[in-house]
């Protein structure tokens, strides 16, 4: 069973992010505030959950919560600052559209930077302890993977709309024989033999 609550506070946000692994798109975070008295029969950590069951949580999440903000930060911005730094960008910018604004932030994973004045724990495997984590896994991961489905058509060759941009063999097969895309992240390790790719 996921806890409600961490800090006792009736405002309490949780933040995610999805992503960060890929060698194309984007890194999507996002935040969400949710009622006190929020349930749903199988809300847990977004890769713990079937494609269907995520594209049905969504919109249930998002009519019930008090707060949700969702937030991309794209490949160009990633190559700059590192996917880390995006992360927690992200995680803050999806954080500055809650309306209200959280007394207190849960966070996925041991990587953050505090926001504003408002205090805030990290948690590792948060997503699978906390319901406001686990929500806002499921935003991240749903919103960024209708993206790379959409971004798919443009470049069907390397089949985003299957593995989301996620590192598979296919994916880099793909990246050896037709080169990067403006999607592809030039700061990560594309192919073992990076430095023979002329970008």
């Amino acid at each position: 069973m996921l806890k409600s609550n961490y800090s006792g506070c009736v405002l309490e946000a949780g933040t995610d992010e999805a992503g960060r692994g890929c060698l194309a798109g984007p890194v999507v975070a996002a935040a969400v505030i949710l009622p006190q008295n929020f349930k749903h029969p199988f809300l847990n950590d977004s890769k713990q959950l079937t494609e269907k069951q995520r594209k049905e949580l969504r919109p249930f999440i998002e009519e019930r919560a008090i707060a949700f903000g969702v937030c991309f930060v794209d490949e160009k911005e990633v190559d700059k600052i590192n996917v880390l730094q995006a992360s927690i960008v992200g995680m803050h910018r999806s954080i500055a559209q809650l309306e209200p604004q959280p007394e207190f932030i849960i966070v996925d994973g041991n990587k953050f930077k505090p926001y504003k004045e408002i205090p805030h724990q990290t948690i590792v495997k948060g997503d699978a302890k906390y319901l406001s984590i686990a929500a806002a896994s499921v935003l991240a991961k749903t919103y960024r993977d209708e993206f790379m489905e959409k971004i798919h058509e443009e470049f069907p060759m390397y089949n985003w709309k299957q593995n989301k941009g996620y590192p598979t063999k296919q994916h880099r097969a793909a990246i050896k024989e037709f080169g990067a895309t403006k999607y592809h992240r030039k700061s990560f390790k594309l192919l073992p033999e990076q430095l023979k790719l002329q970008f």
